[in-house]
């Protein structure tokens, strides 16, 4: 089928009741272009009294029903033509209608989905097409809301290849040739019995044809007819996370149709010895839970966006995404198989139990298989979908009714892709919370015994949930849960790793939500045990909603409880990413980076000196509250406490060139020690030793002098079309580009040209500055504007900001 984008000339408002309508209170459309997040734009709020779960989950940004519409012609020749219209994903309960007439829906908001148009349209005249989309409470996270990702037009015959009707896998592999299976399903709606040849071609990434074969096919009116060809690459370029080689696949249908996708050549394995080997050979997946929101963008998914979070994950030496908790998005999963990123791609985040009060849980049982096959559909011919994960944190994993239903969904996958892996995010705690009060009588006679109160005990929300999921009861209640898998995986739940070896020796684990805090020692059970394949943090990028999950807190003796689990308004982000959501590498991946053995430098991170003394309590999501930066203006001659990670025998810090200390450090100190120092402007060098000897270093120095702005674009030239953005990050620096990250202010930017600027934020955890505003603050001496190209010609970005001198940046779009 031809198709055409879809995602220009629409136009959204808030949704009205037609009678109030009637009435006179009309509220205008304004024209948006998609993708488009109806939420990010509208006024946040304070919920007033203690912090509600519901509120803080999206980032206390309102719920609201919306309204898309678009008038667009239909020709003349599109009659006895098949039209369909695809929506990538709608959040929520999308709701179409076609010249006034219900079109079809879809509740769940990352599937995507077609609508059948063609009986609805008025040929050679003008259509009018409205979405209804639903945001209200029904996540854990900020979602946004409306049309978030891309749209398409497909216009095609009677016999044609249906979407999503190619499939391409690669069952038998060696050195000298890969089988190359390519499955087609064709539809017939006319009503006379066709036959058609059917000409496939699979080209090398130069283009050039290494296979091909040409079939017939005779499809009956009304009865799908299913081609399946069997090719034979000689000497296949295998896909690998190392050497990301794709091939395309083109077929031909007669002269009616024609469709290509591209896809890569390898194989998977999968035991306890060996774990998971691609290629055969072991791979340890290095992985990064990642939400859909893109940041200063909101919900709205553009390639361009979508592609620069792999690549700097990938930079920060992650080689695996689970998408949590929904389908990935089909530019991300483009992204990642041309830039070499493994993906668990997963379904749910709630089955038949709902989390929030309006979650899909009240749609899962009648829409589940359907969503279900659009995710497959979607993935199926990405090599860097390695494993389907059926849900996530599912409450009925701990009962026999949640083991069928995990059945259920294992074997849905199984039948639809059978060449890769199946897993379950399963959180042992809430799989057994109704029987927590049996677990917490043991405990406490436990205790008892041990001569310690429960409270020391069960200190730690870490501690805890590990303690949970090493339980006999969880053992006994997940079992049947786990069984169904490929692959077991396990939420905070390390402490199962070494038990399950013995308890089930043909279990294979894989890490699928851990805390950022222990990377260390849970990367040290990945290297030891064959069957524990990889480590998921929680997670390697920031996001909006569930906010201040990872803030830093502290308190002082004496003290009440606690601070609730989410932060107070205005709190925007989880505050707990590897990356913020500017795409800036915060210490903890550094940190990440040196103990999974891909950095040798050290790396030095500063606490703030204002909380120099106090009690530490974040969450086990929190990192140190700390900045790469020696930068301080008014602490100079004040205590300040200097971070030092390094997989080195020792390192030495060095202030203004005389020595403060030399300390052990590496493995057995967790690659990180402290120096409690005094502060004083200047340089700040730490040198690694090994065995005694130098092996790296690296500094950090004071900013000094007046402030200045700069502007930098990522690249200088952009595409005018295909979801194409243009980034340029905006710092405060000295004279000698040492960034001021203790002089932040506002920063102004106009845009003119070929763009428009569709975002324009910083990491600020905390703030009441909207993303769709001319003017932020910078955060620690940063700020991201984020331009849409509106076609081809120059893009002129002027910044300006009190007491420096504007500065401009020019892109081109192409």
């Amino acid at each position: 089928m031809i198709r055409t984008s879809f995602n220009d000339g629409w136009q959204v408002r808030p949704k009205v009741n037609p009678f109030s309508e009637l009435s006179g209170q009309a509220v205008p459309f304004i024209p948006v272009t998609l993708p488009h997040d109806a939420m990010i734009g509208q006024p946040r709020t304070a919920p007033g009294g203690d912090v509600t779960l519901d509120r803080a989950a999206g980032a206390y940004f309102p719920g609201g029903v919306f309204e898309y519409r678009k008038v667009f012609a239909v020709p003349e020749e599109y009659r006895g033509k098949r039209v369909f219209l695809e929506f990538e994903g709608v959040h929520r309960d999308a709701t179409v209608y076609i010249n006034g007439d219900y079109a079809g829906q879809r509740p769940y908001g990352y599937s995507h989905f077609h609508i059948d148009a063609d009986r609805f349209l008025r040929f050679g005249q003008d259509n009018e097409i409205r979405v209804e989309a639903r945001a209200h409470r029904d996540s854990r996270w900020y979602t946004g809301a409306g049309i978030y990702r891309d749209t398409w037009l497909l216009v095609g015959e009677a016999v044609r290849i249906v979407p999503d009707g190619l499939r391409v896998t690669t069952p038998d592999i060696d050195g000298s040739r890969a089988v190359v299976e390519v499955v087609t399903l064709v539809a017939n709606d006319s009503i006379e019995v066709r036959t058609f040849p059917v000409v496939t071609e699979i080209r090398d990434a130069s283009g050039g044809v290494v296979a091909s074969d040409v079939s017939r096919v005779t499809v009956l009116p009304g009865e799908p007819a299913t081609v399946r060809q069997r090719l034979y690459v000689p000497s296949p370029g295998l896909w690998s996370p190392e050497t990301p080689t794709l091939y395309s696949c083109r077929v031909v249908l007669g002269d009616v149709d024609e469709e290509t996708v591209s896809f890569g050549i390898r194989s998977l394995q999968l035991d306890p010895e060996h774990g998971l080997r691609i290629n055969g050979e072991t791979v340890k997946l290095r992985g990064s839970c990642v939400h859909h929101d893109n940041g200063v963008l909101g919900a709205a998914t553009y390639g361009r966006a979508e592609e620069r979070r792999v690549r700097i994950l990938k930079e920060a030496g992650f080689n695996a995404i689970r998408s949590s908790h929904q389908p990935m998005s089909k530019p991300m999963l483009d992204a990642c198989d041309r830039l070499g990123m493994l993906v668990v791609d997963e379904t749910f985040d709630v089955w038949t139990i709902g989390k929030s009060e309006f979650d899909y849980s009240l749609s899962f049982p009648e829409w589940w298989e359907r969503d279900v096959e659009a995710m497959v559909a979607k993935d199926v011919n990405h090599p860097s979908v390695i494993m389907y994960s059926i849900g996530n944190e599912i409450p009925e994993t701990g009962s026999p009714f949640g083991a069928v239903w995990g059945r259920r969904l294992a074997e849905k996958v199984r039948s639809l892709d059978p060449t890769r892996y199946v897993t379950n995010a399963v959180n042992g705690m809430l799989a057994v919370m109704s029987e927590l009060a049996v677990l917490q009588q043991q405990w406490l006679e436990q205790a008892a015994k041990d001569g310690v109160g429960i409270n020391t005990l069960m200190a730690e929300a870490d501690d805890a949930m590990n303690t949970v999921s090493s339980s006999e009861l969880v053992t006994e209640r997940t079992a049947e849960s786990f069984a169904v898998l490929d692959v077991a995986g396990m939420n905070y739940a390390e402490g199962r790793y070494a038990l399950d070896r013995d308890l089930f020796p043909n279990r294979i684990i894989l890490g699928t939500e851990t805390f950022p805090t222990h990377i260390d020692g849970n990367w040290e059970l990945v290297k030891q045990y064959g069957h524990v394949i990889g480590d998921f943090t929680w997670t390697g990028w920031d996001y909006l909603g569930e906010v201040g999950i990872g803030r830093p807190q502290y308190r002082t003796e004496g003290d009440g409880p606690l601070q609730p689990h989410n932060a107070p308004y205005p709190y925007l982000v989880a505050d707990c990413g590897d990356i913020d959501i500017t795409g800036y590498r915060r210490p903890a991946s550094y940190y990440r980076e040196i103990v999974l053995g891909l950095r040798a430098e050290p790396y030095i991170a500063v606490r703030r000196p204002e909380h120099h003394g106090r009690i530490w309590a974040g969450s086990p999501w929190a990192w140190s509250h700390t900045v790469s930066s020696w930068t301080w203006p008014g602490y100079d001659g004040k205590p300040i406490t200097v971070e030092v990670y390094s997989d080195a025998h020792e390192v030495e810090l060095i202030g203004n060139g005389t020595s403060l200390g030399r300390r052990p450090v590496g493995p057995k100190h967790r690659f990180r020690t402290e120096f409690d120092i005094v502060h004083t402007p200047g340089e700040l060098v730490a040198v690694a030793y090994r065995d005694g000897v130098e092996t790296s270093r690296t500094s950090l120095r004071s900013a000094d002098g007046p402030v200045r702005l700069t502007a930098k674009a990522e690249r200088e030239v952009v595409g005018a079309t295909g979801g194409d953005l243009a980034y340029v990050t905006l710092n405060l620096t000295d004279g000698q580009g040492t960034r001021h990250t203790a002089a932040d202010r506002p920063v102004r930017v106009e845009v003119s040209g070929a763009a428009e600027l569709i975002g324009f934020g910083s990491a600020a955890p905390s703030t009441e500055e909207r993303f769709d505003a001319a003017e932020r603050h910078t955060y620690e001496g940063r700020a991201l504007a984020v331009l849409r190209p509106t076609g081809v010609g120059k893009i002129s970005l002027i910044a300006s900001a009190p007491g420096c001198d504007p500065v401009a940046v020019v892109v081109t779009a192409e």
